[in-house]
């Protein structure tokens, strides 16, 4: 008993340091709370919120202003004054600078952290000083209460020449202008610049389609398939998107080159994203059209209507999409918070989804028959326990027309997971006929029989040889029955139904001729009136059969090979009298 006291005790103290350690882990699981700083009146706390700033104060010519988006350390601010120091930075971008688009620059307080330039720099452009490029960076200083602000780092703003001035080559816009245009401004830039881009942008749009117009017929001179299809219908989907993006790249490079305002051009870098966004949309866009056409007229050529639907189905599902994408990634650009509106959609679609499961199963499955082919339009099959030929295959279901001359439709679903029988492409067809002769027949007589029906399906011409044969099988309840298995060509049904027809009349013939004949039904009573079996017929049989075993020539189990090349083809078919030519029989 003390024994086990003690037992307990220990597992206790042994439990109870366990539980004191488990409460302090589960403190430090608890994520901390982000901190909640104060808006900062230049929106300094992004990068996006300073490069942005920094502009406006610019354009307001707001210099003081401007001045306090500059890292100015004691010597910076001893030395050079900070708005001298802002305009200086606004001329040098002006001429041989570049700043990002906005919708590249990072609107989150700890900046792009990805970036491989340190948790605390951002970069968001580059300028051109005495032929040395070097980038624009912003550092991520903290301010009261340890709130991030972002700012042009001071390296950055000691590589900028106090009282910068362009040179003349440098401000071939300014030497454009009239003086009217370049004193009255609009937005801190003079008219001047915006009349000036505007008509840049009209200018380059129409040189970049002289040089892919010129490109085009050149490679319509030079290479002949140009002009065939599906060749033409790529070179023509790739001609638009090239011309924006050559458009795009002249017109950035060249409003740099001339000297426009960087405040202009800031204003105009949303819209290059914007058309180098549609140009890639565009581009896939027409090459899903002429994708989509050239299989649309190759199915139609063919006759897979079928496949048609599934070509169109899926061309506008694939529109959809990149509509989709792209509003999404326009909103992105423009500065729109888009991450709740993918969440809607994603939710949206889980939701569709949910109650669009048998249109996406009969999809699916139609997608299925359409790649698998098991049927096609005009075959006559047989699906689950339902025999018709196919009418249509649709994107939802599939039709039928039974024996019945009704309509059955199946959901392709339901059809594709259906076991299908497909009768129309038999190269073959099976001839398996039993023959139940009565109990009166002799051996000698089966023994003739089954060299003479043998013979029969050696000889026919529709007849495959290699695995046809006639067997004695079985001692039924009321006959004696041979079965015969052979494969009949034919090129349809009815080409079949031909066949067996004059092989069965041939084999009667060959019954009756034996002395034999057909098993009555045992229930069948027998009449006085009932001639019997023909003594002498039976007796020629014999007699043949007798002969065979004599000359040593019976051809039982088997016929040898050049007994069955000897009957080959023997018989006319179709038989003497038909009105049917021989190049009218079917094949």
């Amino acid at each position: 008993m003390n024994s086990l006291f003690w037992l307990v005790a220990a597992l206790l103290l042994a439990v109870a340091p366990a539980q004191g350690q488990l409460l302090p882990e589960s403190k430090k699981e608890e994520a901390p709370a982000a901190p909640e700083w104060p808006e900062d009146s230049l929106g300094r706390r992004t990068p996006r919120g300073t490069v942005s700033g920094f502009i406006q104060a610019v354009a307001n010519e707001n210099y003081t202003r401007a001045a306090h988006y500059l890292k100015l350390d004691r010597t910076l601010k001893r030395k050079r004054g900070g708005p001298e120091l802002a305009q200086a930075l606004q001329r040098l971008l002006d001429v041989q600078g570049n700043i990002y688009p906005y919708s590249r620059l990072s609107e989150a307080p700890e900046g792009l952290v990805e970036d491989n330039l340190g948790p605390n720099l951002e970069k968001v452009g580059t300028a051109t000083l005495n032929g040395e490029t070097f980038d624009l960076i912003l550092e991520k200083t903290e301010g009261p209460k340890g709130a991030p602000l972002w700012l042009f780092s001071s390296q950055t703003v000691q590589r900028i020449p106090l009282g910068f001035e362009p040179q003349e080559s440098e401000l071939l816009v300014d030497s454009l202008l009239p003086v009217a245009l370049q004193e009255n401004k609009w937005g801190g830039v003079p008219i001047g610049h915006w009349l000036i881009i505007l008509l840049l942008a009209v200018l380059t749009y129409a040189f970049a389609w002289f040089v892919t117009s010129s490109l085009l017929y050149l490679i319509r001179m030079i290479w002949p398939k140009a002009g065939e299809e599906p060749t033409e219908g790529i070179i023509k989907a790739f001609a638009l998107p090239i011309r924006l993006y050559l458009a795009v790249w002249i017109f950035v490079a060249a409003s740099q080159q001339i000297g426009i305002s960087i405040i202009v051009r800031q204003r105009f870098s949303e819209v290059t994203i914007i058309v180098g966004l549609a140009a890639l949309l565009l581009l896939l866009w027409q090459l899903i059209d002429a994708v989509s056409r050239f299989s649309e007229r190759r199915l139609t050529r063919r006759g897979n209507m079928a496949g048609v639907s599934a070509v169109l189905f899926f061309k506008r599902g694939i529109k959809i999409a990149f509509f989709a994408f792209g509003f999404i990634v326009l909103l992105d650009s423009l500065g729109f918070d888009v991450t709740a509106g993918i969440a809607a959609l994603g939710i949206g679609g889980i939701a569709l989804a949910l109650g669009a499961q048998k249109t996406v199963e009969n999809f699916v499955g139609s997608v299925t028959l359409i790649a698998d082919q098991p049927v096609r339009v005009g075959d006559f099959c047989k699906v689950g326990d339902i025999v018709g030929t196919v009418e249509q295959i649709g994107m939802r279901s599939t039709r039928l027309r039974t024996l019945n001359r009704t309509i059955v439709t199946i959901p392709n679903g339901e059809f594709s997971s259906l076991k299908i029988e497909n009768f129309a492409h038999r190269d073959q067809f099976l001839f398996n006929p039993t023959f139940g002769l009565r109990f009166e027949t002799t051996p000698e007589q089966i023994r003739y029989l089954l060299v003479e029906l043998r013979s029969i399906l050696y000889a026919h011409p529709k007849v495959d040889p290699e695995p046809a044969r006639i067997r004695f099988t079985k001692i039924g309840a009321d006959s004696l029955n041979l079965e015969v298995f052979a494969y009949i060509h034919a090129a349809d049904f009815s080409g079949f139904l031909e066949v067996q027809e004059d092989i069965l009349l041939r084999m009667m013939d060959i019954i009756e001729a034996s002395g034999t004949g057909f098993a009555f039904p045992s229930q069948t009573l027998y009449l006085a009136r009932d001639k019997g079996l023909s003594e002498e017929k039976g007796k020629q049989s014999e007699e043949k059969v007798r002969q065979w075993r004599e000359s040593g020539e019976i051809p039982i189990p088997n016929f040898d090979y050049e007994q069955i090349q000897k009957l080959r083809n023997t018989i006319q078919y179709p038989p003497e009298g038909s009105s049917v030519k021989d190049n009218e029989a079917p094949v």
